[in-house]
């Protein structure tokens, strides 16, 4: 099938090559967000190479969690550039692939250690907490509030130093080295409180919280299935600590 010199595709085609369903193609045509090249007298929609590659890019940014209101506002601007969009697309899935190596590497050795066939001291426990991955758990916090702070968190986190990078990862693996160490002593333990005080203060390297949005913090890590995993291969019982712990913390200071 040609549609004007290229190849046209039925909305069965294209579903079946985008791996998406009919319905959420009709979906997108109904919002604004994939119109179709040409409508048949029949109704049946006809798609162009166009088509193809935006919904490449509307997937591509669904994976990254954008809403389908912020993916329209940016594949419909009139500046909107495919090719750019791949570029940091690519930048940002590489970036997941090397947060993804670590969290592996770290489960592959804490695995290890537990057999008994392998060493490891309590900072290895949290490398895959690295200062990337803490700076990710805050922008999605962030989101829950308010856009703007994720792009005054970002501006900041770039400022830093290599050298001051390195100090805020420590400074946050030794926070959470502290609350587990707690864990024994229960969440409202001087010890525990200590602990999410060390924790709060390492978050004003990328934002400033307010107490809600702490315990909006401690929700996500415990209702968020990619931050309870990765909580849960440092301690099983980590996560839903935290939880407690700064509850208690941020009544205190109520």
């Amino acid at each position: 099938m040609v549609y004007d010199g290229r190849m046209a595709y039925t909305v069965k085609r294209l579903a079946t090559l985008a791996g998406v369903s009919i319905r959420t193609l009709h979906y997108y045509d109904e919002i604004g967000l994939l119109k179709p090249e040409s409508v048949r007298p029949n109704g049946y929609r006809e798609y162009a190479d166009e088509s193809l590659l935006k919904l490449q890019q509307i997937r591509f940014y669904r994976e990254l969690g954008l809403s389908l209101g912020q993916i329209k506002a940016i594949v419909t601007r009139p500046d909107f550039d495919a090719l750019s969009a791949l570029e940091s697309h690519r930048q940002a899935l590489q970036g997941q692939v090397e947060r993804l190596g670590r969290l592996l590497r770290t489960v592959d050795d804490t695995i290890l250690h537990l057999k008994g066939r392998k060493e490891m001291d309590r900072k290895q426990l949290f490398e895959a907490f690295s200062e990337e991955q803490q700076e990710q758990y805050a922008k999605e916090a962030e989101q829950m509030y308010d856009p703007e702070i994720v792009r005054a968190s970002q501006k900041k986190w770039k400022s830093y130093t290599a050298a001051d990078k390195q100090r805020i990862g420590d400074e946050g693996n030794a926070a959470y080295q502290a609350i587990v160490a707690a864990i024994p002593l229960g969440p409202s333990s001087p010890e525990a409180q200590a602990g999410v005080e060390r924790w709060r203060r390492h978050m004003d390297s990328f934002w400033t919280p307010g107490l809600e949005q702490l315990l909006g913090l401690a929700e996500l890590y415990n209702n968020d299935p990619r931050f309870k995993a990765n909580f849960d291969k440092v301690d099983p019982r980590l996560a839903e600590f935290m939880r407690a712990a700064v509850t208690i913390y941020v009544e205190r200071k109520k």
